[in-house]
């Protein structure tokens, strides 16, 4: 498998010499793409105005975070060198020297676009952040500061964590997602009708 994997890296990594223009728009796919996600869901919190809508946007985000985590644990128990630890490929992307598997901006993607996935209203957003989930994949790459399995690792702890805030969806909700939309409310309370009227 690990044959497999440096062969996958070693055709997919840029070579010597890499242009300006390559370099910047591989690095920006790599490293500013992750924006979109966090700009997606806010533009979906004000686009649903629901609790259920908002409590949908919570568990996704939980989802992330939750992958996140488990992306630490499985760093403390298998540490898997970057590629140019191990003296592999050109890198043209600034990174500490830790553990390469799972990629942890391939997991955000996929946890949240998964998570929206589920829910109808929600599907096309997913959809997006799972297709720009390929590109990011790629540019890292490409770039070398990851290997072809970094990126299924990512998709299967996404995955594994949908799951799990899927099935604790209830006491979430409860325990987190409406106490915070109450505060939330109460933080940016609405105008009064008198308020209206007076302009």
């Amino acid at each position: 498998m690990e044959t497999i994997n440096i062969a996958l890296f070693n055709s997919i990594n840029a070579g010597s010499g890499l242009g300006d223009i390559p370099l910047f728009l591989a690095t920006l796919l790599a490293e500013y793409l992750i924006w979109l996600v966090p700009l997606l869901l806010i533009f979906i919190w004000f686009r649903d105005r629901t609790d259920s809508g908002r409590s949908r946007l919570f568990l996704a985000f939980f989802s992330a975070m939750l992958a996140l985590g488990i992306n630490q644990l499985v760093g403390l128990f298998y540490q898997h060198p970057r590629p140019f630890m191990a003296g592999l490929g050109h890198t043209y992307l600034s990174h500490g020297a830790d553990s390469s598997f799972p990629s942890d901006h391939v997991t955000v993607f996929c946890a949240v676009g998964l998570a929206l996935c589920l829910d109808r209203t929600t599907r096309c957003f997913g959809a997006i952040l799972g297709l720009a989930a390929l590109p990011v994949a790629w540019a890292r790459i490409y770039l070398g500061v990851h290997f072809p399995l970094d990126m299924v690792g990512a998709f299967g702890t996404a995955f594994l964590s949908v799951v799990v805030t899927r099935l604790s969806a209830s006491p979430l909700e409860k325990l987190l997602c409406r106490p915070i939309l109450y505060l939330y409310k109460r933080s940016s309370p609405r105008l009064s009708p008198a308020k209206n009227r007076s302009r």
